[in-house]
């Protein structure tokens, strides 16, 4: 992941999040979501998650649902190795 791009994240009343500078996504269900932004691993958890936008080319996401937490993962970690889900289904 690059750092540096533009990276925002909104959250309306933990009921709406809208998050820019996502490269690419790992994980969607209705209770966590994984994406890797230009600031490094994004972890969403909560329940009912609902996917109103995904953009890869705007890099765009907008998530409702009942949001728990926002965890940014460690960025001195390992690379993970298995794929993204936007690379296992596109790849």
């Amino acid at each position: 992941m690059q750092n540096g791009g533009v990276h925002n994240i909104i959250l309306e009343g933990r009921k709406k999040i809208s998050v820019s500078g996502v490269q690419d996504m790992e994980c969607f269900d209705e209770n966590k979501v994984v994406v890797y932004t230009s600031m490094g691993a994004l972890e969403i958890n909560g329940a009912n998650f609902h996917m109103n936008k995904l953009s890869l080319e705007t890099e765009e996401i907008i998530i409702e649902g009942d949001i728990d937490s926002i965890i940014y993962e460690d960025t001195n970690a390992p690379e993970k190795s298995k794929k993204s889900l936007v690379s296992r289904l596109f790849g």
